[in-house]
């Protein structure tokens, strides 16, 4: 089952606006598409787009959700509209820029390791992934595969994918941005694993106790 009709229309107009502000930045079609990376960036980027078409991601607030944490979706979104825009704005016009193209490589590799590992939890957790800090009808504690390490591998994909966006443009700033995901990123995860515990009990916190947040043997 892939997305509702809805929630696919909504993740494309969201890419394309983000691709078009890149795009914007960098001062045109001509000027963007003159790079070889940021083709290949944007063939990841449209890659990454056609394989979320057939997951199950939803926007549901399903049995019980945490609408104090919504305030995360809103800070996300300023920091996505401004990593679009100003990582190929500040490498246009020479600022805070580092690096030769095998940083703008780099960059692509991760974008597309970083989108890869965001993508795929929502796959296997499918109907039970909600862009929403939420439980869903017959949630149940998946603790396998990915999960066996990390709780949170979607958003390691994230971060991941950030710092690779940045790179590709080599863009200092938009380094700095990917940094700043990480607050309302923990923020978010704290309130999940809140919800998690008053619904699952000893059995989340048997799981919380023998992994990690984000990255083995440091968070």
């Amino acid at each position: 089952m892939a997305l509702t009709p809805k929630m696919a229309l909504l993740a494309v107009a969201s890419s394309l606006a983000y691709l078009g502000l890149a795009v914007l930045g960098w001062g045109g079609f001509d000027a963007f598409f003159a790079d070889p990376a940021r083709i290949a960036l944007v063939a990841v980027f449209a890659a990454l787009v056609v394989a979320a078409m057939f997951s199950r991601g939803n926007l549901s607030a399903g049995e019980e959700e945490d609408r104090g944490n919504r305030w995360v979706l809103i800070a996300f979104g300023v920091i996505g509209l401004l990593s679009a825009y100003l990582p190929a704005y500040t490498e246009r016009a020479g600022f805070w820029v580092f690096g030769r193209e095998g940083v703008r490589w780099l960059g692509v590799l991760l974008c597309a390791a970083g989108g890869a590992l965001r993508i795929w939890p929502v796959f296997v957790l499918g109907r039970r992934f909600s862009g929403l800090v939420a439980i869903q009808p017959e949630h149940e504690l998946v603790t396998g595969g990915v999960y066996r390490f990390i709780r949170n591998p979607s958003y390691l994909g994230l971060l991941i994918a950030s710092l690779g966006w940045a790179l590709a443009f080599r863009s200092g700033v938009g380094v700095l941005l990917a940094v700043l995901l990480v607050p309302p990123l923990v923020a978010r995860i704290r309130a999940e694993e809140a919800l998690l515990h008053a619904h699952f009990g000893a059995e989340y916190d048997s799981y919380r106790a023998r992994t990690w947040r984000l990255v083995p043997g440091v968070y």
